[in-house]
């Protein structure tokens, strides 16, 4: 009993036990990719029109983007404590909606339910905070592989709950709502005593690299499994036993993660990790600071007393010359010689506030290509429903699910590909962006076209291209701005999301939509300005490629001039990239 109370206590405390947890609370964590799906019933028990269900979007948007508070909660509450404030305000938030749309309560102002959608969507910030923090400091070497994973199940989620809700499937379409208010809030709740920072567990190990390419194989298997039943059952009549069995084996594959604590913890190698060696903290940090600090003077110096020939030399030779001439400026220096002045600022490269950096052409570049791209994505997202049944389509969860799936596989491949051309090619990142931006232009283009199966190639690539962005852009702001306050410079970049929809969505789609809608419904809008609410709720109902075909010219040719925008970032940032990843820049010179 004495052994198997130890393996129980090992199996709690290990670090992949919190990971895994995590992975199933980013699985409920996407709640705001569902607003596709849940925005149509909205629509038609509380007769909005396009415009009022866009505020809605930007609503959600703005409680998804939103992490001030969060953070600070996190920081001044225990993590279990944070979990728990996320489950109450997803409850509260779309728990009072679902009352409103079921009018089980009085119907509310449309700035009420604003509040209420973003105080649910809000609660999906407690639930990504909680995970990232927790697990980025149980795993601090493997950063990049934590991050990506659960920002990957965080994409799937959409998808994940689309599949769960077919299981329990009702006839009123108001039921999702039901199980977006109670369902996170419960996974929440039942887990957070679980994600957690543990101690003792922060060395690399040898399992480590095994363990992370099997769950990246749980990750693709879940998107390419999703993705052929999802096609499955748009295509062909499934039985509800059938939609049960796809189910279980969905939930199956979302399980199977646990068996790698299982095994570290039970296995025959199982080790007390409070017994292993911790990760070696670096002696005397206060004199390296002052050490850096010191060289970064003379660096800044050096530029003035650098000849230019030096530049035009081999690498080795520009090496020793600088060396020489740096020799000479601290022994100048030490004598009382020179005069050594400070710097005003950081450059390129290293750590800048926020403050700093909003003073920077170069973040506001990306922050802009930033809004254009990720914006115009989003502003599809939101808007899934009404495009779909524009085009004919009668159940928009098929979509919902397909671009969840994109938008993961777009975080992934666009994370690989961004690294093999920084690491390989010490080229600047943005270019990445560019690409998948430009591929973001295709899709948009096939969805105002809507040409048959135009949905399907839209959404793929609307998708990959929406996901690319979250993989790179937090990466580019790291290297040019540093990571010392990478917090707050994440926060104020999650900023372009609910930027990007109140223009895109709330201004431009909403407002062409409206408009074409009531060219299809004279009749009705007439209806309207007498005050039938039957009749104003008809003539919102936009039919054929034309409600959102200008719309979709105009998302195309924001992302052309996002692409614009990150070339000259490319442009601007070439040495930075160099110096940081080129194989022959021993000497990194500020810019």
């Amino acid at each position: 009993m004495g052994v198997l109370q130890e393996k129980l206590s090992l199996f709690y405390k290990s670090r992949w036990l919190v990971f895994v947890a995590a992975m199933w609370l980013q699985s409920w964590a996407g709640i705001g990719y569902l607003f596709g799906s849940i925005s149509p019933v909205i629509k038609s028990s509380l007769g909005y029109n396009q415009k009022q269900l866009a505020m809605l979007g930007v609503a959600k948007d703005l409680g998804d983007a939103v992490g001030f508070m969060t953070g600070l909660l996190c920081e001044l509450l225990p993590i279990w404590g944070a979990l728990l404030v996320g489950a109450a305000l997803n409850l509260i938030g779309y728990g009072w909606v679902w009352l409103v749309v079921t009018a089980q309560v009085p119907v509310l102002p449309l700035w009420a339910m604003c509040v209420l959608i973003f105080v649910g969507t809000n609660g999906e910030t407690y639930f990504n905070t909680v995970s990232l923090v927790s697990c980025v400091q149980n795993f601090p070497k493997s950063r990049g592989p934590v991050v990506g994973i659960l920002k990957g199940f965080a994409g799937l989620s959409g998808a994940i709950l689309t599949q769960i809700y077919a299981l329990f499937h009702a006839p009123d379409h108001a039921s999702l709502i039901f199980m977006v208010a109670v369902g996170p809030a419960l996974v929440g709740i039942g887990l957070m005593f679980l994600v957690r920072p543990v101690g003792g567990h922060k060395q690399v190990r040898p399992t480590d690299g095994k363990c992370f390419t099997f769950v990246y194989g749980v990750c693709l298997l879940l998107a390419v499994y999703l993705l052929g039943v999802m096609v499955v059952q748009d295509l062909v009549p499934v039985s509800e036993t059938v939609i049960s069995i796809f189910t279980i084996i969905l939930l199956l594959i979302l399980v199977v993660p646990i068996v790698i604590p299982i095994i570290l913890s039970f296995g025959p190698e199982a080790s007390n990790p409070e017994d292993e060696f911790l990760l070696q903290e670096p002696h005397n940090k206060e004199a390296g600071k002052s050490q850096m600090d010191s060289d970064e003077v003379i660096l800044s110096e050096l530029e003035d007393e650098k000849p230019k020939e030096v530049d035009m030399l081999p690498a080795s030779e520009r090496q020793k010359r600088i060396a020489q001439l740096q020799q000479r400026l601290l022994q100048a220096a030490a004598e009382g010689a020179v005069r050594v002045k400070r710097r005003r600022g950081p450059h390129r490269g290293e750590d800048f506030t926020l403050t700093q950096a909003l003073i920077k052409a170069d973040f506001w570049l990306l922050f802009i290509s930033m809004i254009m791209g990720s914006g115009s994505g989003l502003t599809v997202i939101d808007n899934l429903g009404q495009m779909s049944q524009s085009l004919g389509y009668d159940n928009a969860h098929i979509f919902v699910s397909m671009v969840s799936i994109w938008n993961f596989l777009g975080r992934v491949g666009g994370g690989y590909i961004s690294e093999l051309v920084v690491r390989d090619y010490a080229y600047p990142r943005p270019i990445a962006l560019a690409v998948f931006q430009l591929i973001m232009t295709v899709g948009h283009l096939f969805i105002g076209m809507g040409w048959p199966g135009s949905m399907y190639v839209g959404t793929l690539l609307v998708g990959l291209g929406y996901g690319a962005h979250w993989a790179i852009v937090p990466a580019t702001a790291s290297e040019l701005f540093g990571l010392r306050n990478f917090g707050a410079l994440y926060n104020f970049i999650t900023l372009a999301n609910p930027a990007g929809t109140l223009v895109f969505s709330s201004l431009i789609a909403s407002t062409i939509y409206d408009s074409e809608a009531e060219k299809q419904h004279p009749q009705s809008m007439g209806s309207m300005l007498l005050h039938l609410p039957n009749a104003a709720a008809e003539s919102l109902k936009c039919e054929g490629s034309v409600c959102f075909f200008l719309t979709s010219m105009i998302m195309s040719g924001l992302c052309v001039l996002a692409a614009a925008l990150c070339t000259v970032l490319v442009l601007r940032t070439r040495i930075v990239y160099a110096n940081l990843y080129g194989k022959t820049s021993s000497s990194r010179l500020r810019l």
